[in-house]
């Protein structure tokens, strides 16, 4: 890859803003944009774009179970003319729109995870599903959703059928686990790709997705690989951390205080933070129905505004979770803008700090300093306004000017990225203790409220998040007990139905988690990676033994 690469957008050093270092090179050529008054910079159209009233047809009258299914769908002629040809025969008798439909695009297909063999260990059948789950999209079909990407790499499974963000830091750390170094690699050199040719990484690789990204964790894919292949790597991704700086801090050089722009907010006191947040402000192209029924029942809002905060927790990764609802029950009361995010705002220092690592490797770099000033800023901020005195980290409400009273999992990430004290690492340590463990891992939250990052779910993620935190910090026998308890249910259910799934019920032996917009999925990318690191940490927690043998 071409390691001299421009940020598009830098900001100027002030009291709490300082200078993103620039590059000599000469910036990348962009794709025009395709003219269309939604569509986003250097971005192919969305389906909800291309045929509007074949696509709203289509999902309002649920031609398939799972919205997602239509978005992913090949079409088999240029969208123009698909969408002429149904405006001309929608209103002739006799006209099917099913049939329309089967007739003008090839079924998108889920991912398979077919049993591999029947009398394998844990280990080996992470180890086998690695190439049933690895793709190559270097060409992808005329018309198609799918966004093309130069180097193989791995998907969640199930329904998620292309790259995501933050999934494959969690994937990559199992990748690395089994020696498939290359691969990892392959995966951050995708990543760097998609910084190059859209600004930013999106939530997944394809067009409807373009509009928003997902927790940055690239800093810490380039951490990972940094591990295998030296130092020199900080300087050979620089140009794209810094960009990756650049999308997620656009338009905070100008903000007063009080103010938020895009991704940006500055605090009354000129603290600066960021929150999640989506570029349009319309339903989901793939869950259409679910979010024009939730902007109904919200009927005392504008519907773009439901729809932004409904797309900014998609961003969140934790789609969906009372952290965004403002009356911690409805999805319609969902606020995600309103919200200062520990986890995001954790992993923006960890960024600032890779930047400034980064920019120390580079001989006689003037960008060291300002990239350590901001994170030590970021870092005062987090400690100023998003402890919670009751003992833990917590999500800020910056347009009613409170902290939550919510512990989530999300309070450990400020142990992961090392922003905390020693101090306060112990006593978010005994909160979550309290609180948050389960027999089956972590909770997500306390709260059972039927959306899917909320208890009694555990997800794979937020356990690597809480055992490297807490062992960050020497809570190691917490760690332990959060990671056997993991690795147990995981084992659980893999000796009963011998899969891994996307997430689990941390309250009941052998089964996988509930709620959200879809039923389970197998694969399962993030789990899988997670699986193999506490395996090695922990070898005897789940046996490496055959699937349905005697515990």
């Amino acid at each position: 890859m071409n390691t001299c690469r421009p940020l598009h957008q830098t900001f100027a050093l002030t009291l709490s803003l300082a200078l993103l270092a620039t590059t000599s090179c000469a910036p990348p050529a962009r794709k025009p944009a395709e003219s269309h008054p939604d569509s986003v910079a250097g971005s192919p159209l969305t389906p909800d774009q291309a045929y509007p009233e074949l696509f709203q047809a289509v999902q309002q009258q649920w031609l398939f179970d799972d919205q997602k299914q239509f978005v992913d769908a090949l079409p088999l002629k240029p969208p123009a003319r698909i969408r002429a040809d149904y405006l001309a025969q929608r209103g002739r008798p006799g006209f099917e729109l099913r049939d329309f439909v089967a007739d003008n695009f090839a079924p998108a297909d889920a991912v398979e995870t077919a049993r591999i063999r029947a009398d394998t260990t844990l280990r080996e059948h992470i180890h086998a599903l690695w190439p049933v789950l690895t793709r190559h999209s270097a060409q992808v079909p005329p018309h198609s959703s799918m966004l093309p990407l130069p180097h193989p790499y791995v998907v969640p499974g199930g329904r998620f059928r292309e790259l995501y963000y933050w999934d494959s830091y969690f994937t990559m750390l199992g990748l690395a686990e089994s020696g498939q170094t290359r691969l990892s690699r392959q995966m951050l050199d995708n990543f760097a790709h998609l910084i190059d040719r859209y600004g930013h990484i999106p939530n997944g690789t394809r067009s409807y997705y373009l509009s928003r990204s997902q927790p940055p964790f690239f800093s810490h894919m380039v951490e990972l690989e940094a591990r295998t292949s030296g130092d020199e790597i900080y300087r050979r991704y620089l140009p794209q951390l810094q960009q990756e700086y650049a999308f997620w801090m656009d338009g905070a050089q100008t903000l007063k205080p009080g103010q938020a722009t895009r991704r940006a907010v500055r605090l009354a006191d000129g603290s600066l933070f960021n929150r999640y947040w989506d570029d349009r402000d319309t339903p989901r192209p793939e869950s259409w129905m679910q979010d024009r029924e939730t902007a109904v029942q919200a009927a005392d809002r504008p519907a773009g505004e439901v729809y932004r905060d409904l797309r900014a927790g998609a961003e969140s990764g934790w789609d969906y979770s009372t952290r965004w609802l403002g009356d911690r029950r409805q999805l319609s009361s969902i606020r995600t803008t309103a919200i200062v995010p520990i986890d995001l705002n954790s992993l923006l220092y960890h960024l600032e700090s890779t930047l400034a690592l980064a920019c120390g490797k580079q001989p006689a770099s003037p960008c060291t300093r300002d990239y350590r000033t901001l994170a030590q800023q970021r870092k005062a901020a987090i400690e100023k306004h998003l402890w919670n005195a009751a003992g833990y980290y917590a999500d800020y409400d910056w347009k009613q000017g409170r902290i939550s009273d919510q512990i989530t999992a999300a309070t450990l990430y400020p142990l992961f990225t090392g922003v905390t004290s020693p101090q306060r690492a112990r006593i978010t340590a005994r909160s979550v203790q309290a609180h948050l463990v389960a027999p089956g891992g972590l909770l997500t939250t306390t709260i059972d409220s039927g959306q899917q990052w909320d208890a009694p779910n555990a997800w794979a993620p937020l356990q690597w998040i809480a055992v490297d935190g807490l062992r960050r910090y020497g809570e190691d026998a917490l760690a332990r007990t959060i990671g056997q308890n993991f690795l147990g249910q995981v084992q659980a259910l893999f000796d009963k139905e011998h899969k891994l799934v996307e997430k689990y019920d941390a309250t009941a032996a052998s089964r996988g988690g509930g709620g959200g917009e879809y039923p389970l999925q197998d694969g399962f990318g993030w789990t899988n990676g997670v699986t193999l690191k506490l395996l090695a940490l922990y070898p005897h927690s789940a046996a490496a033994k055959p699937a349905g043998s005697t515990p």
